[in-house]
Protein backbone atom coordinates (compact mmCIF):
# COMPACT_ATOMS: atom_id res chain seq x y z
CA UNK A 1 0.00 0.00 0.00
CA UNK A 2 3.15 2.86 0.83
CA UNK A 3 6.30 2.34 -0.05
CA UNK A 4 9.16 2.37 1.91
CA UNK A 5 10.03 5.41 0.08
CA UNK A 6 6.90 7.04 0.63
CA UNK A 7 7.27 6.27 4.20
CA UNK A 8 10.42 7.79 4.55
CA UNK A 9 9.90 10.90 2.48
CA UNK A 10 6.72 11.62 4.84
CA UNK A 11 8.48 10.74 8.22
CA UNK A 12 11.09 13.58 6.91
CA UNK A 13 8.27 15.89 6.55
CA UNK A 14 6.36 15.35 10.03
CA UNK A 15 10.18 15.83 11.45
CA UNK A 16 10.50 19.06 9.43
CA UNK A 17 6.97 20.50 10.49
CA UNK A 18 8.35 19.10 14.68
CA UNK A 19 11.78 21.05 14.09
CA UNK A 20 9.66 24.29 13.21
CA UNK A 21 6.77 24.13 15.91
CA UNK A 22 8.94 21.95 19.26
CA UNK A 23 12.34 23.65 18.69
CA UNK A 24 12.27 25.35 22.12
CA UNK A 25 9.86 23.19 24.18
CA UNK A 26 12.60 19.97 24.76
CA UNK A 27 9.64 17.53 24.72
CA UNK A 28 9.21 14.21 25.69
CA UNK A 29 8.48 11.87 22.92
CA UNK A 30 6.77 9.21 24.35
CA UNK A 31 7.02 5.96 22.51
CA UNK A 32 4.10 3.27 22.25
CA UNK A 33 5.60 0.21 21.92
CA UNK A 34 5.76 -2.25 19.75
CA UNK A 35 4.91 -0.88 16.85
CA UNK A 36 5.99 2.82 17.15
CA UNK A 37 9.67 1.60 17.23
CA UNK A 38 10.40 2.01 13.63
CA UNK A 39 8.58 5.33 13.58
CA UNK A 40 10.32 6.88 16.58
CA UNK A 41 13.71 6.21 15.57
CA UNK A 42 13.44 7.45 12.39
CA UNK A 43 11.49 10.60 13.38
CA UNK A 44 14.04 11.53 15.96
CA UNK A 45 16.87 10.65 13.49
CA UNK A 46 15.61 13.76 11.73
CA UNK A 47 15.04 15.86 14.89
CA UNK A 48 17.46 18.93 15.15
CA UNK A 49 16.67 19.84 18.47
CA UNK A 50 16.75 18.87 22.11
CA UNK A 51 14.54 16.15 23.14
CA UNK A 52 14.15 13.29 25.36
CA UNK A 53 12.43 9.85 24.50
CA UNK A 54 10.86 7.36 27.00
CA UNK A 55 8.65 4.05 25.80
CA UNK A 56 5.36 2.74 27.08
CA UNK A 57 3.50 -0.38 26.14
CA UNK A 58 0.03 -0.58 25.57
CA UNK A 59 -2.17 -3.26 24.05
CA UNK A 60 -5.34 -3.63 22.62
CA UNK A 61 -5.40 -6.19 19.58
CA UNK A 62 -5.37 -9.65 19.52
CA UNK A 63 -4.72 -11.02 16.05
CA UNK A 64 -6.36 -8.86 13.49
CA UNK A 65 -9.08 -7.50 15.88
CA UNK A 66 -8.97 -4.74 18.85
CA UNK A 67 -9.60 -6.47 22.03
CA UNK A 68 -11.60 -3.31 23.02
CA UNK A 69 -9.54 -3.05 26.41
CA UNK A 70 -6.17 -1.48 27.26
CA UNK A 71 -3.81 -3.37 29.25
CA UNK A 72 -0.82 -1.35 30.25
CA UNK A 73 2.41 -3.26 30.39
CA UNK A 74 4.68 -1.03 30.84
CA UNK A 75 4.91 2.51 32.92
CA UNK A 76 6.65 5.83 33.15
CA UNK A 77 9.19 7.01 35.11
CA UNK A 78 10.02 10.63 33.78
CA UNK A 79 8.32 13.53 35.65
CA UNK A 80 5.96 14.84 33.16
CA UNK A 81 4.92 17.98 35.46
CA UNK A 82 4.96 21.13 32.77
CA UNK A 83 6.34 19.23 29.79
CA UNK A 84 5.47 19.06 26.21
CA UNK A 85 4.73 15.27 25.44
CA UNK A 86 4.48 14.27 22.24
CA UNK A 87 3.03 10.14 22.06
CA UNK A 88 4.25 8.64 18.93
CA UNK A 89 1.66 5.72 17.62
CA UNK A 90 2.14 3.68 14.76
CA UNK A 91 -1.61 3.69 13.84
CA UNK A 92 -4.51 5.49 15.34
CA UNK A 93 -7.59 3.23 14.48
CA UNK A 94 -10.50 2.93 17.13
CA UNK A 95 -9.20 5.40 19.27
CA UNK A 96 -9.06 3.99 22.52
CA UNK A 97 -5.43 3.54 22.90
CA UNK A 98 -4.61 7.09 22.41
CA UNK A 99 -7.84 8.37 24.32
CA UNK A 100 -6.71 6.06 27.51
CA UNK A 101 -2.66 7.40 27.19
CA UNK A 102 -4.06 11.06 27.07
CA UNK A 103 -6.35 10.35 30.01
CA UNK A 104 -3.64 8.72 32.25
CA UNK A 105 -1.08 11.01 31.09
CA UNK A 106 -3.16 14.47 32.20
CA UNK A 107 -3.43 13.05 35.69
CA UNK A 108 0.29 13.75 35.67
CA UNK A 109 -0.27 17.88 34.72
CA UNK A 110 1.68 18.80 31.26
CA UNK A 111 1.83 21.70 29.93
CA UNK A 112 0.46 19.72 26.41
CA UNK A 113 0.13 16.66 24.57
CA UNK A 114 0.39 16.24 21.10
CA UNK A 115 0.04 13.07 18.92
CA UNK A 116 1.79 11.93 15.74
CA UNK A 117 0.80 9.17 14.06
CA UNK A 118 2.23 7.02 10.80
CA UNK A 119 -0.85 5.75 10.00
CA UNK A 120 -4.63 6.90 10.93
CA UNK A 121 -7.95 4.90 10.27
CA UNK A 122 -10.42 8.15 10.37
CA UNK A 123 -13.11 5.55 9.35
CA UNK A 124 -12.49 3.32 12.28
CA UNK A 125 -12.50 6.09 15.09
CA UNK A 126 -14.84 4.91 18.00
CA UNK A 127 -13.97 8.16 19.42
CA UNK A 128 -13.29 11.80 18.68
CA UNK A 129 -9.20 11.72 18.16
CA UNK A 130 -6.80 14.75 17.62
CA UNK A 131 -3.89 13.54 16.23
CA UNK A 132 -1.50 16.61 15.95
CA UNK A 133 0.91 15.03 12.90
CA UNK A 134 -0.31 12.23 10.76
CA UNK A 135 1.71 10.44 8.35
CA UNK A 136 -1.03 8.67 6.21
CA UNK A 137 -5.07 8.52 6.02
CA UNK A 138 -5.59 4.91 5.16
CA UNK A 139 -8.69 2.77 4.92
CA UNK A 140 -9.95 0.45 7.77
CA UNK A 141 -8.36 -2.46 6.12
CA UNK A 142 -5.75 -4.38 8.69
CA UNK A 143 -2.11 -3.02 7.55
CA UNK A 144 0.70 -4.58 8.38
CA UNK A 145 4.90 -3.52 7.88
CA UNK A 146 7.16 -1.10 9.43
CA UNK A 147 6.43 -1.71 12.85
CA UNK A 148 2.55 -3.07 12.86
CA UNK A 149 2.04 -6.45 12.59
CA UNK A 150 -0.12 -9.90 12.39
CA UNK A 151 0.24 -11.79 15.92
CA UNK A 152 3.79 -10.40 16.23
CA UNK A 153 5.05 -11.00 12.69
CA UNK A 154 5.68 -8.59 10.29
CA UNK A 155 6.92 -5.79 11.71
CA UNK A 156 10.14 -6.03 9.75
CA UNK A 157 8.77 -5.22 6.41
CA UNK A 158 9.95 -2.26 4.97
CA UNK A 159 6.76 -0.78 3.76
CA UNK A 160 3.33 -0.94 4.79
CA UNK A 161 1.64 -3.81 3.40
CA UNK A 162 -2.41 -4.69 3.11
CA UNK A 163 -3.21 -8.11 4.66
CA UNK A 164 -4.95 -10.40 2.74
CA UNK A 165 -7.10 -13.17 4.00
CA UNK A 166 -5.15 -16.05 1.95
CA UNK A 167 -1.63 -14.46 3.31
CA UNK A 168 -2.50 -15.05 7.03
CA UNK A 169 -1.14 -18.42 6.56
CA UNK A 170 1.78 -17.64 5.09
CA UNK A 171 2.96 -15.92 7.97
CA UNK A 172 2.29 -18.73 9.91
Amino acid sequence: MISAERVEARVRELAARMNEELRNKRPLFLAILNGSFFFAADLLRHLDFLCEISFVKLASYQGTHSAGKIRELIGLNESLRGRSIVILEDIVDSGLTITYLQDKLMEYSPQEIRVAALLLKREALQRPVHVDYVGFEVPNIFLLGYGLDYDQLGRNLPGIYALKLESKTKLA
